[in-house]
């Protein structure tokens, strides 16, 4: 304890009887203040009589004395009288270093002003500004202030410490007893009674829970980084009710300690040993820097502090500058976003339109280009069957070819050479036709007689001359086929000229149908013959794919179909020929068959045909989503097509045109992509315009000078406090 005046000496010796009021300065013992205390109010009157001056009341007990409310007699103006109320050398020393502290700091607007001073009263006194809010501890009592408010009082604070340190003074302890309110809530340092000059040695214990570690110590050397540690722990305070470490567990350590030196040891325990605060970091408005400052000012290791009050202060403008910009960077960064995205949602949006117009222009135009081709396939098909019926009618009509059958009809096959002779040249001739026309020839040519025997076929097939076919409907034209021996009693060979429903053919598997005609006998009265003739669906086709199909590579675009309306089977098919159905199952046939939806969309098609309504403008005869049967055996035609139908003649048959709509359609994905690449260019400079522009404006925010009283009372400073800055 040599380093310590002999005044403070003597106040240390009873330092260990304190009362246990953590709050109080660690320099008056519990028994001298509550005798002070007790003296004051047990009189009611002021320690003295200060002329000039009329005391009216008491404002509270501090460690040293009493302060009094008192009015100027002449100017009627309110103003704190202090009074030192002890009789020994102590008080002459406290108040010579307080008054000493106050008139260098009288000039700054954040420090109590020094009005006058009685050095030979009894007891000493000095006269001080009255602040009519009284303490900040007064207005804690009853909570936390918030964060914006706490921030505001702590920065007046600040430039109240850096004009002391400015001055070459410490403050040594700062709390919420020793900072005032004035009239307009602004904050006033007082008691500078445990103050130090920068170049002293005598160490200058503060108060607990406020004070910094390394300044609990007899022999610490007084340094800025200790007015740190307590605006650290004053701002706590204001922001979560209670300074920074105080529990009831500490309390209780700090009180069993039985000496000043135990007490200290316990406290620098507590804050240097103890988790670091960090109920500050829950409070409403306090933001991550907020929150980081407050941190370093209460770290336990003075090097990791601020190193005086003045970077303190600058960060905290920083973040206040940095806050200020907030609205003017949501405004500059928010607003183009927001533009940006209002013209990226507006541009879509036309987008959209533009290619839903085009797509469904597309669409329209590519399926009324279809339905074209599409009936001219189901005209000829139908042609194309009617021209072989008309040309079987004309065979059996022939008087020569009647009476052959009615003469050699009944023979074996080895004596029906006439008859077959006949028969073949009419064939050949007919062969002889299409293939001049470049066309195929058909499968199969065959007579049977009235009663269903088969007595001639071309390709000659012996496995079905002269077996009975009365089941088939090429025979009877009842459109239904019969079991072999379970015929109608009433089956009759047909007396029209009749296309057969379609049959798969047990070489390739194809569908094939058959074209009839009776042959009458010469009387005409009896039908003693049937002569048709067969060919592939596909065949039927074949002939038109030229001027229809459309090829990409291995994929066909544009394919034409067939399906029977009656069952709603597919019937022919690009993909439906031989190569493909020679072996395929039962079951794959059983898939070839139209979508529930398309199926229901082709009966109201077929119906509106016959019954025509004006109750719906709808185009039945297109479909811009149809399901290509064949998709559920072949994967390639699994995809949406365009597809155009329309009936062929009376045979509840469906002709079809289908194109792949994504290659109908690729002048709009193209021209969708070509808008969306332009687009994301446009949106990208705008947005590179933006970043560029704003790189500016920070460049500018950043290079814009702190306040200016910042940097003016930075300049103020002597060269003292930076060596204090820099222990």
């Amino acid at each position: 304890m040599t380093n310590l005046d002999s005044a403070d000496q003597e106040k240390l010796k009873n330092t260990d009887s304190e009362s246990g009021d953590d709050s109080d300065t660690l320099l008056q013992s519990g028994e001298e203040l509550e005798r002070a205390v007790q003296l004051s109010r047990k009189s009611g009157q002021p320690p003295a009589v200060v002329r000039g001056y009329r005391i009216s009341k008491c404002l509270g007990e501090g460690a040293y004395g009493s302060v009094w409310l008192a009015r100027e007699e002449n100017t009627g103006k309110q103003v704190a009288i202090k009074f030192y109320t002890f009789r020994r050398g102590l008080d002459w020393s406290l108040l010579n270093r307080e008054v000493e502290k106050l008139a260098v700091l009288y000039t700054s607007r954040n420090i109590v002003g020094l009005l006058d001073v009685g050095w030979d009263s009894d007891p000493p006194y000095y006269i001080m500004e009255y602040l009519e809010n009284l303490s900040l501890e007064s207005f804690l009592a009853s909570g936390p202030l918030p964060a914006h408010e706490a921030i505001r009082i702590a920065k007046g604070v600040l430039q109240a410490l850096v004009h002391a340190h400015g001055c070459g003074i410490l403050h040594c302890d700062l709390k919420p007893a020793n900072v005032l309110l004035d009239a307009d809530f602004d904050p006033r340092l007082c008691d500078f009674g445990q103050s130090r000059l920068s170049t002293e040695q005598n160490p200058a214990l503060g108060t607990l829970f406020y004070m910094a570690p390394e300044q609990a110590d007899l022999t610490a050397v007084p340094d800025a980084r200790w007015d740190v540690y307590a605006l650290g722990a004053l701002l706590y305070h204001m922001l979560c009710g209670e300074p920074p470490h105080r529990d009831d567990e500490s309390k209780r350590r700090l009180k069993s300690a039985d000496s000043l030196e135990e007490r200290l040891e316990i406290y620098r325990e507590i804050v240097g040993d103890g988790l670091r605060p960090q109920d500050h970091r829950k409070v409403s408005g306090v933001d991550k820097r907020l929150a980081d400052i407050v941190d370093r000012c209460l770290h336990p290791d003075p090097k990791k502090r601020f190193p005086n009050a003045q970077a303190v202060l600058d960060v905290l403008a920083v973040r206040d500058r940095q806050r200020s910009r907030r609205p003017l960077i949501a405004l500059g960064i928010v607003g183009p976003m927001l533009l940006l995205a209002g013209m990226a949602f507006m541009t879509s949006q036309l987008m959209g339109n533009a290619a839903a117009i085009a797509e469904k222009n597309l669409v329209d135009r590519t399926l009324a280009g279809a339905v074209v081709p599409v009936s001219i396939l189901a005209q000829s098909v139908e042609r194309e069957l009617e021209q072989r019926k008309s040309d079987l009618a004309e065979m059996a009509d022939d008087q020569e070819l009647r009476s052959l059958i009615q003469a050699e009809g009944s023979k074996p096959y080895e004596q029906r050479t006439k008859l077959v002779e006949l028969l073949s040249q009419f064939k050949n001739k007919e062969d002889r036709k299409r293939t001049d026309q470049g066309r195929e020839k058909d499968i199969s040519w065959f007579l049977t007689d009235g009663e269903g025997f088969q007595k001639w076929r071309e390709p000659f097939d012996p496995g079905t001359l002269d077996k009975n076919w009365a089941h088939r409907d090429y025979f009877h034209g009842r459109n239904t086929e019969y079991q072999r021996g379970h015929l109608p009693a009433d089956l009759k060979p047909l007396s029209q000229p009749h296309i057969s429903l379609a049959f798969r053919s047990k070489a390739t598997n194809q569908y094939m149908v058959a074209v009839s005609v009776p042959v009458w006998d010469l009387e005409h009265q009896r039908v003693i013959g049937v002569l048709a003739r067969t060919t592939h669906l596909s065949q039927l086709l074949s002939e038109y794919a030229p001027s229809i199909k459309r090829q990409e590579g291995d994929r066909p675009n544009r394919i034409m179909a067939l399906v029977d309306s009656r069952n709603w089977k597919l019937l022919a098919h690009d993909w439906m020929n031989e190569e493909n159905l020679k072996n395929s199952p039962e079951s794959v046939f059983e898939q070839l068959e139209l979508k529930h939806a398309q199926i229901e969309r082709l009966s109201k098609f077929l119906r509106t045909r016959t019954q025509p309504t004006s109750d719906s403008l709808e185009l039945l005869d297109r479909d811009d989503n149809y399901f290509d049967p064949v998709a559920s055996v072949d994967e390639s035609f699994d995809e949406p097509w365009l597809a155009a139908f329309a009936p062929v003649g009376n045979l509840n048959w469906l002709a079809i045109v289908q194109e792949r709509k994504r290659v109908a359609l690729e002048p709009v994905y193209k021209m969708r992509a070509d808008m969306l690449q332009y687009s994301l260019w446009a949106l990208l400079v705008g947005g590179a315009l933006v970043i560029t522009l704003w790189y500016f404006v920070f460049r500018a925010l950043s290079e814009r000078r702190l306040p200016g009283w910042t940097r003016n009372t930075a300049a103020r400073q002597p060269t003292s406090i930076t060596t204090i800055s820099d222990l």
